[in-house]
C-alpha cells in the first residue's frame, strides 16, 4: 500500500478493526518514511456481474458509480451517509446473490428507485427524473402524481 502523501510503499499497520457488519477491516497505517498516518479499508473482492447500459455497452459494476449516483439524489435531504451506504451495499448484494454474468442497468436502476422511495421521496423523485430522462415538466407531474395516489 502507498503512502498517500510521500507515495512510498514502506508503512506499517497500527490498528485494524472489523466493521460492524463484518465484511470491511478498517485499518490505521503509518508510513515509515514520512510518519504520517492514513487509513485504508479492505474488503471481499466478490463477483458483481457486467451491467448492459442503454446503448447496449457493458461495463464492470463500480459501487463508486452507485454510490455518487444516490448521494446526488439525497443532496441536502435529511439522509445520513449510513443510510446512504446501506442502500449501495443492499444493492451489491442483491446482484451477488443473483449470480448473473451480465445484468441490464434498468434492473439495478429499479432497485435503487424502490430503496429510494421507502427511505425519501424527494430524492426517489430526484433520481428518478435523472434516471428515466424525463422529456419535459408533464413526465415529472405524472411521477410526483403516481406518489401522491400512494
Amino acid at each position: 500500500m502507498k503512502c498517500p502523501f510521500c507515495l512510498d510503499a514502506n508503512n506499517r499497520v497500527i490498528d485494524s478493526r472489523l466493521s460492524k457488519e463484518g465484511d470491511i477491516i478498517r485499518r490505521r497505517r503509518e508510513c515509515e518514511v514520512c510518519n504520517r498516518r492514513f487509513t485504508t479499508y479492505e474488503r471481499v473482492e466478490e463477483f458483481l456481474p457486467l451491467v448492459i447500459k442503454k446503448d447496449g455497452r457493458r461495463e464492470s459494476f463500480d459501487r463508486s458509480k452507485l454510490l455518487a449516483g444516490v448521494q446526488k439524489a439525497c443532496e441536502k435531504r435529511p439522509i445520513s451517509i449510513a443510510t446512504i451506504e446501506k442502500i449501495v451495499s443492499g444493492i451489491e448484494q442483491f446482484l451477488q446473490e443473483r449470480g448473473e454474468k451480465e445484468l441490464p442497468s434498468r434492473e439495478i436502476g429499479e432497485r435503487i428507485m424502490e430503496e429510494l422511495k421507502s427511505v425519501d421521496q424527494i430524492a426517489y423523485v430526484r433520481f428518478a427524473s435523472v434516471y428515466r430522462e424525463f422529456k419535459d415538466i408533464n413526465e415529472f407531474m405524472n411521477e410526483l402524481k403516481g406518489l401522491l395516489k400512494k
